[in-house]
C-alpha cells in the first residue's frame, strides 16, 4: 500500500482502540457523581459500595486510556506534519486547552477519590467526584472541537503556509460543535451505563451480590435509556441537519440517495453499486426521509447527483455501512433498554433469565456503535481532513515510508493485544472480587 493508506489505516487503528476507554471513562464519571451523590446526601451505603467498586473500575480504564491517547498526539508529527503544520495554528489550542484545564483536572480528583477516602472529608471526597466528572466531560468537550472544526472550519484566517486561529470563541462554539458534543458525550453515558447493566445481570444469573445488581441496573436502566433516547432526538437529528447543511455529499452517501427525489425513503437495507450509481436489494421506508429531513413528505431531497464526482465522499460503502451499523444498534439498544425498564417497573426485572441474558451479550454494542459513529463522521469528511481547506491526500508527511508506518503500525497491533489481555484480567479480577467492600 501507498505510505497515505497506511498513515490512515494507522491513525484509524490506533485511535478506534484509544477511544474504547475514554468512552467508558466519560460515561462512569457520570454515574459516579450519581453514586456519591447518594452516599453523601442521603446515607445510602449500598452506593457507597458501588461507588468504590466502580471507582477502581474506572481507574483502570483511565490508565490504559492515558496510555494508548500519548501516541495520538505523537501522530500529528510523525505521521501528518504537513496537517500539524497547515492546522496546528488552529486545533494546537483546543488540544492543548483538553491537556491543561481538562486532563490535569480528571487525573488530579482522581487521585483524590482513589486514594483520599480516609484523609479527605466525605464532602471534598464527593466533590472530587465532580472534578473528575468535570475533566472528562470537558476533556470531550475540547476534543470534540477540534474534530467540528476539522468537519467545519470556522473562526481561522488563512496566511503564508497555513491557517491561525481568529477567534477562540468561535471554535469553541462551532455549530457544528454545539450539536456533535452532546451526542458524543450521550453515547459514552450510553456505554457507562451498558456495562453498568451488564455487570448487575452478571451477578444477578450469577446469584451474587442481589443488592448491587439491583442498583447497576435501576441507575444504568434510567440514565441509559434517557442517554439512548437522547442520541436518537434531539442529537442525532440536529447533528443531521449540521451535515445537511455543511456536507450534503455526506448526508446524501449516508442513505446511498444517488438520485434527487421527492418523497425520499428510508433503505433499512441495501448494498450501493457506486459505478452503477444505485442502491441493490433495498428494503426502504418511503418518503421517511423526506419526513424527518423537511417535516414533509413530499419533500425533495438532494441526491449525490447534484454534486460533481469529486465532491463525493471518497469510502462511500463505508460511510454508507457506518452510518447504518450505528443507526441499527442505537435502535437496537433503544428497544433492549425499553423493555427492560418496563420489566423493572413491573417488578419482572430481576427474574427474567431471558433480558438479564440479553444486557450481558448486549455489552460489546455501544463500543460498536460509538466506534461506527465516528467512522462515519471521519470517512464522511474525505477526501480532506478539514473539510474544504486541506486534502488528507495534502496532509501526510512525506519523508515516512510506507515500510516505517508498516513497522510501527504491526508493532501497535502487537502492544495493544498484550494491553487488550492484561485490560480484560485487571477487570475480571475487580468483577470477581465484587463490590463487598467499601475501602478503595
Amino acid at each position: 500500500m501507498d505510505p497515505e493508506t497506511l498513515h490512515r489505516f494507522q491513525f484509524g487503528f490506533t485511535i478506534t482502540y484509544h477511544y474504547l476507554f475514554p468512552q467508558l471513562s466519560m460515561g462512569l464519571a457520570l454515574l459516579l457523581v450519581l453514586l456519591k451523590t447518594r452516599e453523601r446526601f442521603f446515607g445510602d451505603r449500598e452506593a457507597a459500595k458501588a461507588a468504590a467498586f466502580w471507582t477502581r473500575i474506572f481507574g483502570i480504564n483511565f490508565a490504559f486510556g492515558v496510555v494508548t491517547g500519548i501516541p495520538m498526539e505523537f501522530q500529528f508529527g510523525t505521521n501528518w506534519s504537513r496537517f500539524a503544520e497547515y492546522g496546528g495554528g488552529v486545533i494546537g489550542s483546543t488540544l492543548a486547552m483538553e491537556g491543561v484545564f481538562a486532563f490535569f483536572l480528571e487525573s488530579a480528583c482522581l487521585g483524590l477519590l482513589l486514594y483520599g477516602r480516609k484523609q479527605a472529608s466525605a464532602t471534598l471526597h464527593w466533590a472530587s467526584s465532580l472534578g473528575v466528572c468535570l475533566g472528562a466531560w470537558l476533556s470531550g468537550y475540547f476534543i470534540t472541537a477540534t474534530n467540528s472544526f476539522m468537519q467545519h472550519p470556522v473562526g481561522y484566517v488563512a496566511g503564508g503556509q497555513g491557517i491561525s486561529l481568529s477567534s477562540l470563541p468561535d471554535v469553541l462554539l462551532n455549530p457544528w460543535q454545539l450539536w456533535a458534543y452532546p451526542h458524543v458525550m450521550l453515547g459514552a453515558t450510553l456505554t457507562g451505563c451498558m456495562v453498568l447493566c451488564a455487570t448487575g445481570a452478571y451477578y444477578l444469573l450469577t446469584r451474587r451480590h442481589q443488592a448491587q445488581a439491583q442498583l447497576y441496573l435501576r441507575l444504568g436502566l434510567g440514565v441509559g435509556l434517557a442517554a439512548a433516547l437522547g442520541l436518537a432526538v434531539p442529537t442525532g437529528d440536529g447533528m443531521a441537519r449540521q451535515v445537511l447543511q455543511h456536507q450534503p455529499g455526506t448526508f446524501a452517501g449516508m442513505e446511498a440517495l444517488f438520485r434527487t427525489e421527492r418523497g425520499a425513503p428510508v433503505a433499512l437495507i441495501g448494498q450501493p453499486d457506486v459505478e452503477k450509481q444505485r442502491l441493490d436489494n433495498p428494503i426502504e421506508v418511503p418518503h421517511l426521509l423526506s419526513l424527518l429531513t423537511y417535516q414533509r413528505w413530499d419533500a425533495e431531497v438532494k441526491g449525490l447527483d447534484q454534486l460533481p464526482p469529486e465532491a463525493w465522499p471518497s469510502s462511500l460503502p463505508l460511510l454508507y455501512y457506518g452510518y447504518h451499523i450505528m443507526a441499527g444498534l442505537g435502535t437496537l439498544l433503544i428497544g433492549l433498554l425499553g423493555l427492560g425498564a418496563l420489566a423493572l417497573w413491573r417488578g419482572r426485572l430481576w427474574g427474567s433469565r431471558l433480558l438479564l441474558w440479553g444486557f450481558l451479550l448486549a455489552l460489546p454494542l455501544p463500543y460498536i456503535a460509538n466506534t461506527f459513529g465516528w467512522m462515519t463522521a471521519e470517512s464522511g469528511r474525505q477526501p480532506w481532513v478539514i473539510f474544504g481547506l486541506l486534502r488528507t491526500a495534502d496532509a501526510s508527511s512525506l519523508q515516512v515510508s510506507s515500510g516505517n508506518v508498516l513497522f510501527s503500525l504491526l508493532g501497535f497491533m502487537g502492544l495493544y493485544a498484550l494491553l487488550s489481555v492484561l485490560f480484560l484480567a485487571l477487570v475480571s479480577r475487580e468483577v470477581e472480587r465484587g463490590p463487598e467492600t467499601e475501602g478503595y
